[in-house]
C-alpha cells in the first residue's frame, strides 16, 4: 500500500488513476479538496476497494500520524501543494503555509512513522516529493535546459515556496536519514487540468466564444510534458531511484506560450469549427505581462534516461491533440469543475 497526498489534484489525480490501472496494489488518498481539487476526477474509482479517500490536511499531524499507522505504507507520494503562480502573486499566505508549513508537518510526521518501523520494513520505505522546474529560475535562448545541478533561483512566491519544501526534503535525508527522492517536472497539460492554468483555460475559452488571454508576447518558453508520462516517471523513480537524489522529468517539448495557443486553435478549428466560420485565432489576446514572469524554462532529463530508462512517449503533437479531445467530450466535469469563485478568479486575473 501507498499513501497519495493530494491524490485529488490534477497530476496526483493522475497518478492514482494510472496507478491503479497498471497495479493492484492500494493507495490511501488524503486531499484537502482545496478549489484546484476535484473528486469528480476519481469518479471511476468509485467502490474500488484498492482505493480510500481521505478528506484532510497534510498538515494535520494527528490526522496523518493515525493513517501511517492503521494503513502501514511502503512509501508516501507527496502531490499535496498550492501550484499556480498567479494566485501566488495575489495571495502568497496560502502557498507558504501548505508548500512549507504542510511540507514540514508531512516529513514529521512520516520521519516518526519511518524510525518506529522494524528493520527491513524502514529499508524499504520511500518517501518521493513531486516538484517544478521553476525553483531554478529562469533561462536565456542560449542556456542549457536545467540539470539536477543548477542552484536554485526561484522567482515567485509559488517557486519560492516550493524551493523551501524541496530544501526541507534534502535536509531530513541528511540530518535524520529519511528516504527521500525528489523529482522535479516541467508543465504538465493532459486530462482533469484546472482550467486556471494556460492549456485548459485556452480550450474552454476559445469554446465558449471568450478572448484567449496571452501573456506579454508570447514568447515565453516551456518544456511540456504530458501528464502521463509524468506519472510513468514518478513510478519508475519511486521503483529504482537512488536514496537522496533529485530527478528532472521533462517532456522534450519546448514551445512558446502563443505557439501552444496557436497549436491548440487548429486543432479546434479542425474537430469542432466555429459556427460563423471563423478561425479560433480570432480569438487570441494579448494582456498585461504578469510579475516577475521567468521568461524560459527547459529540463535535461538526461540523468533520468541514463540511470533509470525512462523517456516519454508522447510528443507535444500527440499529447495536445489527446488533451483537446478529452475537454471537448468531458463536459460534465468541465462544469463541475468550473464554480463561481473560480470564475471569480477568471475575472481577477484578467478581467471580465
Amino acid at each position: 500500500m501507498i499513501l497519495v497526498t493530494g491524490g485529488a489534484g490534477f497530476i496526483g489525480g493522475n497518478f492514482v488513476l494510472d496507478w491503479l490501472a497498471e497495479s493492484n496494489e492500494a493507495v490511501i488518498n488524503l486531499d484537502k479538496l482545496t478549489y484546484a481539487g476535484n473528486a469528480d476526477t476519481l469518479k471511476s474509482l468509485a467502490g474500488d476497494a484498492r482505493h480510500a479517500f481521505v478528506h484532510g490536511d497534510i498538515g494535520d499531524r494527528e490526522l496523518v500520524a493515525r493513517l501511517l499507522e492503521e494503513h502501514r505504507p511502503r512509501a508516501v507520494v507527496n502531490f499535496a501543494a498550492e501550484s499556480h503562480v498567479d494566485r501566488s502573486i495575489h495571495g502568497p499566505g496560502d502557498f507558504i503555509q501548505t508548500n512549507v508549513v504542510g511540507t514540514f508537518n508531512l516529513l514529521e510526521s512520516v520521519r516518526a512513522y519511518w524510525s518506529a518501523l522494524p528493520e527491513a520494513e524502514r529499508a524499504a520505505f520511500r518517501f518521493l516529493h513531486v516538484s517544478t522546474d521553476e525553483v531554478y529560475g529562469t533561462l536565456s535562448a542560449d542556456d542549457h535546459p536545467f540539470r539536477e545541478t543548477n542552484a536554485y533561483e526561484p522567482n515567485s512566491p509559488y517557486s519560492a515556496s516550493k524551493a523551501a519544501s524541496d530544501h526541507l526534503v534534502r535536509a531530513w535525508h541528511h540530518t535524520y536519514g529519511l528516504p527521500v527522492l525528489t523529482t522535479n517536472c516541467s508543465n504538465n497539460y493532459g486530462p482533469y487540468h484546472f482550467p486556471e492554468k494556460l492549456i485548459p483555460l485556452v480550450i474552454l475559452n476559445a469554446l465558449a466564444g471568450k478572448p484567449l488571454p496571452i501573456y506579454g508576447d508570447g514568447q515565453q518558453i516551456r518544456d511540456w510534458l504530458y501528464v502521463k508520462d509524468h506519472c510513468s516517471a514518478i513510478r519508475r523513480v519511486l521503483q529504482a531511484g537512488r536514496l537522496g537524489e533529485t530527478y528532472n522529468v521533462g517532456g522534450w517539448n519546448e514551445k512558446a506560450n502563443l505557439d501552444v495557443v496557436q497549436h491548440i486553435c487548429s486543432i479546434l478549428d479542425e474537430l469542432r469549427p466555429r459556427e460563423d466560420g471563423q478561425s479560433y485565432f480570432s480569438q487570441i489576446t494579448y494582456v498585461t505581462d504578469r510579475p516577475g514572469h521567468d521568461r524560459r524554462y527547459a529540463i535535461d532529463a538526461t540523468k533520468l534516461a541514463d540511470e533509470l530508462g525512462w523517456k516519454p512517449t508522447e510528443t507535444f503533437e500527440s499529447g495536445i491533440r489527446k488533451t483537446v479531445q478529452w475537454y471537448l467530450d468531458s463536459q460534465e466535469w468541465v462544469q463541475n469543475v468550473t464554480s463561481g469563485a473560480y470564475r471569480d478568479w477568471v475575472n481577477q486575473q484578467y478581467g471580465n
